[in-house]
């Protein structure tokens, strides 16, 4: 629970917060090898040693408060009066200690978004994203995904080995997701490229941020000249009257959250399935579902562990900690969920209770699609390879050092042959990638059985384009 302090005591910072911290609690790095390493095990020590909310720094001299706790998270994101989510509020850029290279910046740096704003603006701009999205018609975004997976798996040598998230679960979701917003697919790999160096707080994070919006900023002004069955041209359209400016930093966000999140979330189900003797009888009858490892890998290994943020309002009390006006607040996702308090002796077997798309009026817009992706390319892949093994030991799998994402560097493995994929029925035309409609079809829960007549789809030229000039055909 949090707690204003009186006025009297907002003039001095108390013991214990970031101003006082070499009196105060010792922080611990939030970034480097520790955060890839073993994330878990910091967490358990953050808590045994400062409780739910911990002393953190972001990057030498930029401090923060990791929030650990599942409650004091839902406080979190509940209280807008007291923990805004706008980034200007910031008092360490004030105070002029962040520097303007900053591998921080393009991960807090305040956009015109959904993201960045309380009340009535967020208000209007989350109805506009959640209503452009929930025009994507499920049923095609299926088959999209499908036939882009049997094209990746087609593409690989005859050798019976691959990397499965250099060659398959970093490169479907950008597949699909150029079709969603109506990217020119050759301009794919750089890209995924270029979000991958901004997530991570590369060196190269700030440069990539601009060429990114330069990027989308062209799709905007040529789709409002000429719109198309995609999602920029949706929420241009969108009576929240959307400007140039917030069109692309909401693509910013789509293709960040979406693109990113999807990858990550495809990576760590397929290492949980090789990895854990629970899931892996799944390939041979076994109890666990593919359904059940998504959504094991929400509550264990979230695809975003830690998210920015919010920003105190004014001088307060959120876990035992005080927390002074200006404050950045980090949402230690992966840590809440894995909270001694929220666990039972049961596990979590059918719970999504979890955390991992945030919490309150920020949740996330996107977990439908999101899933529908994540799923049918599982399934496909394990369909077309069903004796699929890692080529290495478990624990030598690296995971990228991202004080945000929790992503696997690599994901090797081995199979002996391809399966075909399923043969449309003969009554059907051949598929090939179907513009999206500008109406919603409701779709089904993906864990339910799929409906008569969406059998997978043999690949087709378009993706068979896209893949030979992605691996250099």
């Amino acid at each position: 629970m949090t707690t204003p302090l009186p006025e009297t005591a907002a003039t001095v910072p108390p013991p214990g917060c970031p101003a006082h911290r070499p009196a105060g609690p010792a922080a611990t790095a939030l970034f480097g090898a520790a955060v890839a390493e073993d994330p878990h095990g910091l967490y358990a020590r953050l808590r045994e040693q400062h409780g739910p909310v911990a002393p953190i720094e972001l990057e030498p001299g930029v401090e923060a408060w990791l929030v650990l706790g599942y409650p004091e998270l839902l406080e979190l994101t509940r209280n807008e009066q007291l923990f805004s989510k706008d980034s200007r509020r910031w008092r360490v850029p004030a105070e002029g200690r962040l520097k303007s290279d900053s591998r921080l910046l393009p991960m807090t740096a305040w956009r015109p978004t959904l993201l960045n704003l309380d009340g009535a603006e967020h208000h209007r701009l989350r109805a506009a994203v959640s209503e452009t999205l929930a025009r994507i018609d499920h049923r095609q975004l299926r088959q999209a995904t499908e036939a882009a997976a049997d094209t990746l798996i087609d593409g690989w040598g005859p050798d019976g080995t691959a990397d499965l998230i250099a060659q398959y679960a970093r490169q479907l979701p950008l597949m699909v997701f150029t079709q969603l917003i109506g990217l020119p697919a050759e301009a794919g790999p750089h890209i995924v490229q270029l979000i991958s160096h901004f997530v991570d707080s590369s060196d190269k994070s700030v440069r990539a941020n601009a060429e990114f919006q330069a990027i989308l900023l062209d799709l905007v002004r040529k789709r409002r000249e000429r719109p198309a069955a995609d999602l920029t041209s949706w929420l241009l359209a969108h009576p929240a009257a959307i400007t140039d400016e917030e069109a692309v930093h909401h693509l910013v966000v789509i293709m960040v959250a979406g693109n990113e999140t999807t990858i990550n979330w495809t990576g760590n189900t397929l290492r949980l399935l090789l990895t854990d003797r629970r899931f892996r009888a799944t390939l041979t009858g076994g109890r666990l579902t593919v359904s059940d490892a998504l959504d094991e890998v929400l509550w264990r290994d979230p695809p975003t562990q830690n998210f920015p943020g919010r920003w105190a309002t004014g001088d307060t009390v959120l876990g035992g900690q005080y927390i002074s006006a200006g404050d950045m607040l980090v949402l230690g996702l992966a840590a809440a969920n894995a909270d001694p308090s929220v666990l039972t002796p049961e596990g979590i077997g059918g719970n999504r209770a979890h955390l991992a798309w945030g919490a309150g009026k920020h949740v996330c817009p996107a977990q439908q699609p999101a899933r529908l992706i994540v799923e049918t390319a599982v399934e496909t892949l394990l369909h077309r390879l069903p004796d699929l093994q890692l080529a290495v030991p478990g624990h030598e799998l690296a995971w990228r050092p991202s004080p945000w994402s929790r992503a696997l560097v690599s994901l090797p493995v081995l199979y002996s042959a391809f399966t075909p994929p399923r043969t449309p029925p003969s009554e059907r035309p051949a598929w090939t990638p179907p513009p999206l409609p500008s109406v919603s079809t409701p779709s089904a829960a993906t864990s339910t059985p799929r409906t008569p007549g969406s059998e997978r789809q043999g690949p087709r030229s378009w993706w068979n384009s896209l893949a030979g000039w992605w691996s250099g055909r």
